[in-house]
């Protein structure tokens, strides 16, 4: 089984990586670029066959380390 976790800062939290790739974007010549927010994107295989246990795997492996749930949000998709 695969896991794909994305990782997101939360609505709110100050996002000084994606102002400074808006910022490069306009410098090259890209228009109409609003905000940008950038993320992080892990893809994780497991040896688990069943669902259920492979995301309670994956939301403990998110919640201790992959993503810090103070500032950041993250999604689970399973394949």
């Amino acid at each position: 089984m695969k896991a794909k976790i994305r990782v997101t800062l939360k609505t709110g939290v100050l996002d000084p990586q994606g102002k400074a790739i808006a910022g490069a974007l306009g410098h090259l010549g890209f228009s109409g670029i609003g905000d940008v927010r950038q993320g992080k994107y892990f893809e994780i295989d497991l040896a688990e066959t069943d669902k259920v246990r492979a995301r309670e795997q994956v939301k403990a492996m998110c919640e201790k380390l992959i993503a810090n749930t103070v500032i950041e949000n993250y999604d689970i998709d399973l394949t």
